[in-house]
């Protein structure tokens, strides 16, 4: 049974940081420390908050380095002196977010935002510090950030679904009220790229490329490790698919095709990935049919291109193209008026968006037949994944056919044949892993999810700064938190 929260962004709530103005440092503290609550700043969409940390920093002129943030309040001129850069760059934070607070007599809070599942722990630390995190109702006209994966630890599911969530945010920032389509579009993309990569042997060195990904192997490699699920997912699916094809380093023999293999049936491979193709698209529409009613209730998901009036167009458009393939008149016209109905409710929409009158009619009437075309040249490009699989089998039968026919001529021959058989592979496996690659995303991207989404999110990107205790009394006439006073807390 799939859970709620495997198909939405990780529930977020508004919460308010509320403390004394003596302990309000120290709860900012424990919050950067936590690295689970985005901080509404003053400065956003205004003039920056520069405080004497911010000062000091600029006038070292240093290379940027990371900040840390300095548990008690430290001597701002000894860290000049020092030079520590780090530690001036993280009270230069910290003094944006005291400056971006609501004072109200002794008592101070900053809004933010903190995935739902964090903040009682989140709040417990705040206490600690004299302070208190306090939820909010969200604001009206104003969308949660968006996370697509909670915190650490996690499960291995967690992790196999991390390990695909570049591939979403690659293409933009999922909305907060649409749902989350990062493990289905992991797992289509590494069904597409079998199919184009389709070698049993290739397939198992993906494998081991994500074995030593795992093992932190190389160290220069090792910010690839969080994808080693990924890679091993699409080297699973090349291998799976090698065979099906019978292809282990292509043609040798070694596994008999179970299904086809891909040069001597090629239609049959063709008609195979339209046919999936056909499939995704309708999964797509249905995701996308969830979307626009999430976003905007029931009429949007209704004259949306993306939602039900292009489903109804797709729908109508395979019905009587079925139709006409097997002589079934009465199936062609209920397709037909499928096809109208989903006009219909596009155009409408389409036309609402337009200055109105003929020119308008004209534009909806252009925009209509685009979608038209767009259905079929979606569909057809599908074929792409039969394309380039039957491009892999024949990169191998080309580099198998020259290691054989070299290995007949004596001891010289057979080292040539080892030679040629293991350049030509390795030259195979990096060309198709790269083409396949790229054109799996391309469909991914340009075939699926536009139809998914229609608009972008906003990242959630909390506050997270290491802690460093320096020790050391305050030094006279350093003040908590000068900033300038905001009149409103959402």
């Amino acid at each position: 049974m799939v859970r709620a929260d495997a198909v939405i962004p990780v529930r977020m709530r508004r919460v308010a940081v509320v403390a004394p103005g003596r302990a309000l440092r120290k709860s900012l503290v424990r919050i950067a420390e936590a690295g689970c609550v985005e901080v509404d700043l003053a400065g956003d969409g205004g003039p920056e908050i520069r405080g004497p940390a911010a000062t000091r920093l600029q006038r070292l002129r240093a290379e940027p380095t990371r900040p840390v943030l300095s548990e008690s309040p430290p001597d701002l001129d000894a860290l000049e002196r020092e030079g520590r850069t780090d530690l001036l760059a993280g009270e230069a934070q910290l003094e944006e977010r005291l400056g971006s607070a609501v004072r109200h007599g002794e008592v101070a809070a900053l809004a933010g935002w903190c995935p739902e599942t964090q903040v009682g722990t989140t709040a417990a630390r705040v206490a600690d510090a004299g302070g208190a995190l306090v939820p909010l109702r969200t604001p009206r006209g104003i969308d949660p950030p968006t996370l697509l994966t909670g915190a650490r630890p996690a499960p291995p599911s967690m992790l196999v679904r991390r390990s695909f969530t570049p591939l979403v945010s690659t293409y933009g920032t999922v909305p907060y009220a649409d749902v989350d389509p990062t493990l289905p579009a992991g797992i289509v993309y590494v069904v597409m790229f079998g199919l184009m990569f389709g070698d049993a042997g290739h397939g198992l060195l993906l494998i081991v490329v994500a074995l030593l990904l795992r093992a932190g192997r190389p160290r220069r490699a090792a910010a690839l490790r969080p994808l080693w699920p990924f890679v091993a997912g699409a080297g699973l699916a090349a291998t799976l698919a090698g065979v099906a094809y019978g292809e282990f380093f292509g043609p040798t023999g070694v596994l008999p095709a179970l299904w086809l293999e891909p040069l001597e049936e090629p239609m049959r491979l063709l008609a195979t990935a339209v046919g999936l193709g056909a499939v995704l698209l309708a999964a797509a529409y249905a995701a996308g049919i969830a979307n626009r009613w999430r976003e905007g209730g029931p009429t949007r998901a209704l004259y949306a291109t993306t939602g039900i009036a292009g489903a109804a167009l797709y729908l109508g458009l395979a019905a009587v193209v079925g139709a006409v393939w097997l002589g079934r008149v009465p199936y062609a016209v209920v397709g037909a008026l499928i096809v109208v109905i989903g006009l219909s409710l596009a155009g409408a929409k389409l036309y609402t968006e337009t200055a109105g009158g003929a020119g308008g009619a004209v534009q909806t009437g252009i925009q209509l037949f685009d979608a038209l075309v767009r259905i079929g040249s979606n569909v057809v490009s599908f074929a792409r994944l039969a394309a380039f699989g039957l491009t892999h089998a024949a990169l191998g039968a080309i580099v198998w056919d020259g290691s054989t026919a070299l290995a007949g001529r004596g001891p010289v021959g057979v080292a040539a044949a080892v030679l040629v058989f293991v350049v030509g592979n390795a030259l195979t496996f990096a060309l198709e892993a790269l083409v396949a690659g790229v054109q799996a995303l391309r469909l991914e991207f340009y075939e699926l999810f536009s139809r998914l989404f229609e608009e972008e999110g906003r990242p959630f990107r909390p506050w997270r700064l290491p802690v460093e205790h320096v020790p050391g009394p305050v030094p006279a006439g350093v003040t908590v938190g000068p900033g300038p006073v905001r009149k409103e807390l959402s």
